[in-house]
């Protein structure tokens, strides 16, 4: 069976679902978005009212977390999608809608950009804050997990993307930054971690301003890794003051929220640094990974500010300098003829 067939059995399944199970009857079902994972989303729409259906294939989708994860943000009083349906032996859930005005559209038209920032902060520090002890809950962002999100970078973004060997003296050089950054990460207090925290995932509400989608994948773990998804963005990027200064009000709001953080303003900043780094190693292997084996090629084109963060960074300490000169003498000069190979 073709994915596509498999794809209209599941359509038509979520149909009899709302239509029998849900009694939605003479509403209209159109497709709302999909997201880097198997799950698809579906606007259901009734007279004035409108729904969001959540498709996740059981066998490769668990719907165990978002719901978890909606209720623990419910708790603190954030605006997220709310599960007012569940069917999880098939992999539906009916929710509340957000709308579709995403940050993203918002922040590439100039709206009002300080002011969504200030919100989504604002949003952050309640996660970091009023949800630290919820994040028990939560999965460990552990030093496994962080060295298994790294590994994606040598898998499909130097072999696969770059025809780049991994030959010993490179495994080592990667086994001693991922050490490094893995180290710098655990170093920094835990606390709630929505690990997708950026504005294709952050809604512009009129009220209680911003919705937060895509949660289901938190974790407990290092304080500024949602910072770093938010600041240094894979899909928009701002000026390095500017980021800076965000990063610093940030701190200075969870000071005044009562975090226990005793990092100095430096210290701060090279955590948040070094997360993002972890974070766009990461995310290198992971576009890659969507296109070489899912043919999702649009996250291709968002590479090259990815791989800018990666350089940034990496060049701008002295524990990362030789992964930073790594990348300007081995993988800078291949990565135009990869991307031209690829986009073709």
């Amino acid at each position: 069976m073709s994915i596509v067939e498999a794809s209209d059995l599941r359509l038509t399944a979520l149909h009899r679902w709302i239509r029998d199970d849900l009694g939605f009857v003479g509403c209209r079902v159109e497709p709302a978005s999909a997201d880097a994972s198997f799950r698809r989303y579906f606007r259901l729409t009734r007279d004035t009212d409108s729904y969001i259906v959540m498709d996740a294939p059981p066998d490769k989708e668990d719907t165990g977390p978002f719901i978890h994860v909606a209720r623990l943000l419910a708790d603190i009083d954030l605006q997220a999608p709310l599960v007012l349906a569940q069917n999880r032996r098939d992999g539906f859930l009916l929710l509340t809608d957000l709308g579709n005005d995403q940050y993203l559209d918002a922040l590439r038209a100039d709206r009002e950009v300080d002011r969504l920032y200030g919100d989504a902060l604002t949003a952050l520090a309640t996660l970091q804050t009023r949800g630290r002890a919820l994040a028990n809950s939560l999965p460990a962002y552990d030093a496994a997990l962080l060295h298994r999100e790294m590994e994606l970078l040598p898998q499909w973004f130097l072999t696969q993307h770059l025809g780049l060997a991994v030959d010993a003296e490179l495994r080592a050089l990667l086994d001693r930054t991922f050490a490094t950054l893995a180290t710098a990460a655990l170093s920094q207090p835990s606390t709630f971690v929505h690990r997708d925290f950026h504005s294709r995932n952050l809604m512009v509400l009129a009220v209680d301003n911003p919705g937060i989608i895509d949660f289901q994948d938190a974790v407990n773990g290092p304080l500024t890794y949602d910072l770093a998804s938010l600041l240094k963005d894979c899909y928009i990027a701002w000026p390095k003051t500017r980021v800076r200064a965000w990063a610093l009000e940030h701190r200075s709001r969870l000071l005044r929220a009562g975090f226990a953080l005793d990092a100095d303003e430096t210290e701060f900043l090279r955590w948040f640094d070094l997360m993002g780094l972890q974070r766009h190693i990461k995310v290198l292997g992971i576009f890659c990974r969507l296109y070489y084996r899912d043919g999702k090629s649009r996250y291709l084109q968002d590479l090259p500010l990815v791989l800018q963060y990666t350089r940034d960074a990496a060049a701008a300490y002295p524990e990362t300098a030789e992964f930073a000169e790594f990348l300007r003498d081995r993988v800078i000069p291949r990565f135009a003829a990869a991307q031209a190979r690829a986009l073709a």
